[in-house]
């Protein structure tokens, strides 16, 4: 959430609320969680460490106060310490899907069938949608979040082949066989 915070703080000052709306624009949520509560605590956070400032407070009547953000150097140290670390991050991808496929051949296979069908459906919207949100984007935001939009259209594309030619092995009840290569 800091990484987020200190880069969009780069691009211009923000209020935690328009950071928020920022981040659900560039389909942020869909990468990370985000909640409302985490973004203002880690607001809070990085300005009580001195990485970012208030730069002003806008008062009305019929809301709470509104506090602008800019970053600041010691900030701007700490974004580019955060990107190195995420850059170099080699950490292993625990999909939740992985240990049930191993052992889902001892259930039965016409509800794995129905499982991955829906799951299927799922994940074809979520390519449609990753592809959509790198479309409107494409003239509107800096290169590195292109690649960070197609990047997701990708995965969620390499993801939906897999969970096919899964399905397509459950539905003709080979989950069982041994010593047989998948048709790739």
């Amino acid at each position: 959430m800091k990484l987020v915070i200190l880069g969009l703080l780069l691009e211009r000052d923000m209020h935690p609320y328009e950071m928020m709306l920022v981040m659900k624009e560039r389909s942020y949520d869909q990468m990370m969680k985000l909640q409302m509560g985490s973004l203002y605590y880690a607001v809070d956070k990085l300005a009580q460490e001195g990485h970012i400032h208030a730069t002003e407070t806008i008062s009305s009547s019929d809301r709470p106060d509104k506090t602008i953000y800019r970053i600041s150097g010691k900030g701007k140290a700490l974004f580019e310490q955060l990107i190195v670390q995420q850059i170099k991050k080699t950490d292993p991808v625990f999909h939740p899907l992985y240990m049930a496929l191993a052992l889902s051949r001892h259930i039965d296979q016409s509800k794995v069938e129905k499982l991955l069908e829906e799951r299927i459906r799922e994940i074809e919207h979520q390519v449609n949608y990753a592809y959509q949100v790198y479309e409107e984007h494409r003239y509107v935001v800096p290169r590195s979040a292109l690649h960070l939009m197609y990047g997701r259209y990708e995965h969620s594309l390499t993801e939906l082949n897999w969970l096919k030619r899964l399905l397509k092995d459950v539905a003709d009840r080979k989950l069982n066989d041994f010593g047989t290569p998948l048709d790739l």
